[in-house]
């Protein structure tokens, strides 16, 4: 089996040569990167399994380079290392899309067991949701319909994932509050017609999402 791509990225220099000793003897393939420039050409010429990436870095820090991978529809997985560990901090750096975090001072042993989980994550095969000529890919919240990207906002990505998981049944206004907004206390039910508007205009004609009067929702009646 092919060793697994790892790239470092640390404008601490002996950071970097611990993080490059420890996970070449733990067999994978290291390459290191100094700050977030670096790292971004890196990774357009050699995309790695995964990345372990500094937050603090002068110029392009560790979360700018998290939103712009992410934004490029990259799916490597990537562990965050931080000195800073504030709840502000940690979802900042989730929500930059990051797959997990990591607070300095850190046991090897430690950065080693989350690197391999998120390895094993990375393996997994994506599992995508389709009816007629719509798809939904689950993990990367990418929807398509006849090959068009439907530029679906959170919430309408979570509401089409229930449709397509219930194709042809009814999905009550009820079932789609509790199911997307957590419940009455987050939303109220006109809120989910107005989802659901946005999402029929979004996948377009044929229509495919139709209303049952006073119940709820079928997709494909």
């Amino acid at each position: 089996m092919a060793k697994a791509a790892i790239l470092v990225v640390d404008d601490d220099a002996p950071i970097r040569r611990m993080l490059d000793r420890t996970l070449s003897a733990e067999g994978y393939e290291v390459s290191c990167a100094a700050d977030g420039g670096a790292a971004l050409a890196a990774i357009e010429l050699s995309v790695p399994d995964a990345v372990v990436l500094d937050v603090s870095m002068p110029g392009l820090g560790g979360l700018d380079v998290c939103r712009r991978l992410r934004a490029k529809r990259l799916t490597t997985p990537i562990l965050l290392l931080t000195a800073r560990d504030a709840l502000d901090d940690r979802v900042a750096g989730l929500d930059a899309g990051a797959d997990d975090y990591l607070v300095k001072p850190f046991a090897v042993e430690e950065l080693t067991a989350r690197l391999r989980a998120l390895l094993r994550r990375g393996r997994e095969v994506p599992e995508v949701l389709a009816f007629a000529d719509v798809t939904l890919d689950v993990q990367s919240r990418i929807a398509n319909r006849a090959g068009r990207e439907l530029h679906l906002s959170a919430r309408e990505a979570d509401l089409l994932e229930l449709l397509l998981r219930n194709p042809r049944n009814v999905v009550t206004r009820e079932v789609a509050l509790d199911r997307v907004w957590g419940g009455p206390a987050s939303a109220s039910l006109n809120v989910v017609d107005r989802y659901v508007s946005y999402l029929r205009r979004k996948l377009g004609e044929p229509p495919l999402v139709e209303t049952v009067r006073g119940v709820g929702f079928v997709l494909g009646a």
